[in-house]
């Protein structure tokens, strides 16, 4: 017997899965004993490994493809394939495979191995350089917006030669991007490419043609920060919702949670220590640069982030790691969770993307400058970012939305859902000055903080705060993109991101040198462009609080877009003027981006009827029966004590059971109710079409559903007998705990 809450508890299956979840201990990591950068990496056929397997020729010709987009000679593509396959098979690969990024949000593999028949009984292993940079994935069954019909399925996956090839298990894995037989992109590598290329372009022009000629390549730089929930293997497989949908669909909160804030940035669990170790480890053979760890503020809430990158990379190693954070998880008998809101009640999990541009000068644009002329660059890009964040905020918003994403904006520290840009104050006071006077006054430098305490070195103050309700603030020296979601493939929001940003520029560009043709001098033109956009986008600077109803009622009245329908909020993806920014930056075509919203929609559509299916279920046959299982008990008791006591004892005895049993009635014909309509809801779904309308019936209709019969649950779960309930409860799910029992928050 063991004990949950104070109460003694017999033997059932959830209380199994609790006992094992408490006793176990931590596995012990498998440490190199090498310095980190001994082996950081080995898993990557990168350019040191590049040096043993290539020749000098083909290694230049590589890099040139990778660095300046030439096109790769398919002769360099046989060379590059041999060196490849030997690495890789020096390495213990079997197997190789074009890795891509799917429209579901996810990675796609699949593997072939490197053996082939040789026609005498044996076998020899073979890598051309045509299957290296092509082939035919089928692949049919990803979802394409309508952009393939069953019996034109024909795809294809392309290497992309700027994000090295790995190896994970035994399988070679080349990084690719996936399109139609007719040229459409069917990932979000291939968009993301084309917004890094637009963005470079349009950066360099106004660098070269007003700052600095000297600008050859502006590098688009993105530092994600990737928060997660780790729950114990045994109690995952105990709670349906969580196997199926990621999240908790009933579960009233724990007594203590997140209150007392000390989980945040606290000692780190030994368990979950044991997986950080491994999972460093793992992630830097694969040549993925983690430096931070902590924990985050919600019990079980954890965050890993690396070092900046070049953006493409860092895209491809976050879905590297999401990946292997899973493998990892189990060996030390944990699921790690992605989903934005896996517990009501606490924190939920985003992954903040911070986004700066750099020139090949080693030169930040987003960084202030020590003169007047490398301030008027810095306001030039500040201000033409807060215009693109402007004229964009609704799609910006749409490139965030999703159903999981939707419960966690606007909640305990997640941004709202209203995209605003926080400066900080002297950000905003130079802004101010530059609009009202078309004119850049100079930054303060950082300046000291006295704390008046001994033997402490001066603090530095930076010349922003932080404001954590911010969905865009400026933080230094880039900007932080806090909305985007935990499960979310960064791909997309920060090609939406780049090209509205690049297309802002390449306006401003036109617009200055108009003046400049007028006879205005150049850094006249530039103040005066930079000036006039200030008056129209200061409606998307807000340094307050972000959770005020206050600020959701401004927010409109300055016309951002409020709407926190997400169906709705794909709108945005089809606007006029949106198709034409993709269009003429030729990121995507209009007839992609109708078929990107057309797979938002389905994929919101069928999360929620997932989601109506598993709880539905879980009513029906988890809590309905175990609450009139409870309810007969008491019953029974009743009927006993009218044979103990006396008919004047009766009333006050039995009245609070009484009351108990009519609760549990209420909630079960409420829930048998509600489960009712939910389902024949669910059947009249199955029968429309995927699309718009469905969705919006989803969240218009069955969101709601969901909602209430949550409501009823939980309640049940704080009249129904202990013992009996059937689900690990959030005291259980929300604590690692040692194996005597010492719970670590």
């Amino acid at each position: 017997m063991i004990f949950s809450g104070g109460f003694p508890i017999t033997d059932s299956s959830r209380f199994n899965a609790v006992e094992k979840a408490y006793s176990k201990t931590p596995v012990k990591p498998s440490l190199p004993k090498e310095a980190t950068s001994g082996y950081f990496g080995c898993n990557v056929f990168n350019e040191k490994q590049m040096t043993k397997y290539l020749s000098k020729q083909t290694r230049e010709h590589l890099a040139a493809v990778a660095d300046k987009g030439l096109v790769l000679d398919r002769s360099i593509a046989d060379q590059v394939a041999s060196g490849m396959k030997q690495w890789a098979m020096d390495n213990g690969a079997t197997h190789y495979s074009h890795w891509f990024h799917p429209l579901t949000g996810g990675t796609a593999e699949k593997h072939d191995s490197f053996s082939e028949p040789d026609g005498k009984g044996g076998c020899i292993e073979e890598f051309s350089g045509k299957l290296l940079a092509q082939q035919e994935s089928d692949a049919s069954s990803f979802p394409n917006g309508g952009l393939r019909a069953t019996f034109e399925a024909r795809g294809y996956t392309a290497w992309d030669p700027s994000s090295p090839a790995f190896i994970i298990g035994d399988t070679l894995c080349i990084p690719t991007i996936f399109i139609s037989y007719t040229g459409e992109a069917l990932d979000f590598k291939a968009p993301l490419l084309k917004s890094i290329s637009v963005l470079n372009s349009a950066a360099t022009s106004v660098m070269k043609s007003y700052f600095d000629p000297t600008v050859r390549k502006v590098t688009v730089n993105l530092g994600w920060e990737q928060e997660y929930f780790l729950v114990d293997a045994d109690l995952y497989s105990q709670r349906p919702d969580l196997v199926l949908t990621e999240r908790t669909l009933m579960g009233h909160e724990s007594a203590r949670s997140q209150q007392l804030e000390d989980h945040y940035f606290g000692s780190i669990p030994p368990r979950v220590l044991s997986f950080m170790q491994d999972l460093e480890v793992e992630g830097c053979r694969l040549g993925i640069p983690l430096k931070t760890r902590h924990n985050e503020v919600a019990p079980n809430q954890f965050e890993i982030a690396p070092v900046y990158e070049e953006m493409n990379l860092a895209v491809d190693h976050n879905m590297i790691l999401m990946s292997v954070m899973k493998m990892v998880a189990a060996r030390h008998g944990f699921k790690v969770l992605f989903h934005e809101k896996p517990f009501k009640g606490v924190n939920g999990s985003g992954k903040h993307c911070n986004w700066s541009v750099t020139a090949d000068t080693g030169v930040n644009l987003f960084a202030p400058g020590k003169n007047e002329e490398e301030n008027l660059r810095f306001m030039t890009f500040i201000v033409n970012t807060l215009m693109a964040v402007y004229k964009n905020n609704g799609l910006l918003k749409a490139f965030i939305a999703s159903a999981s994403n939707a419960h966690r904006l606007g909640a305990n520290e997640a941004p709202p859902a209203i995209i605003s840009s926080f400066l900080g104050t002297e950000i905003t006071h130079v802004v101010k000055e530059l609009e009202k006077s078309a004119a850049v006054i100079g930054m303060n430098k950082k300046s000291g903080i006295d704390i008046h305490v001994p033997r402490i070195p001066e603090l530095l103050k930076d010349n922003t705060d932080r404001n954590r309700t911010s969905p865009f603030a400026f933080t230094g020296n880039r900007f932080e993109f806090r909305a985007v979601g935990s499960s979310a493939n960064c791909a997309a929001p920060m090609t939406a991101l780049n090209t509205a940003v690049a297309y802002q520029l390449i306006q401003f560009r036109k617009t200055v040198d108009d003046l400049i043709k007028s006879g205005v001098p150049v850094r006249n033109a530039v103040l005066e462009t930079l000036s006039r956009y200030l008056k129209e986008c200061r409606a998307v600077c807000f340094d307050g609080n972000g959770y005020t109803e206050e600020w959701k009622a401004e927010a409109a009245r300055r016309g951002l877009d409020c709407e926190t329908s997400v169906p709705l909020i794909y709108d945005n993806c089809l606007r006029p003027e949106v198709c034409e920014m993709f269009a003429f930056t030729d990121v995507m075509s209009p007839v992609e981006l109708i078929a990107r919203t057309e797979v938002l929609h389905e994929i919101y559509s069928k999360k929620l009827e997932i989601e109506a299916r598993v709880l539905r279920d879980m009513a029906v046959n988890h809590i309905l029966p175990i609450a009139t299982c409870y309810q007969s008990e008491i019953l029974d008791n009743i009927i006993k004590m009218k044979k103990v006591f006396s008919e004047e004892e009766l009333p006050d005895l039995l009245d609070p059971q009484m009351k108990v049993v009519r609760e549990i009635s209420h909630h079960i014909s409420a829930v048998r109710a509600q489960t009712d309509e939910l389902t024949k809801l669910c059947e009249d779904l199955e029968k429309m079409p995927d699309g718009r309308e469905k969705a919006v019936i989803c969240h218009d209709r069955v969101l709601p559903y969901l909602d209430t019969i949550r409501e009823h649950i939980d309640s049940l779960e704080m009249i129904v007998d202990d013992r009996m309930w059937p689900l690990p409860k959030y005291r259980e799910l929300l604590f690692i705990r040692w194996k005597n029992g010492t719970v670590f928050r």
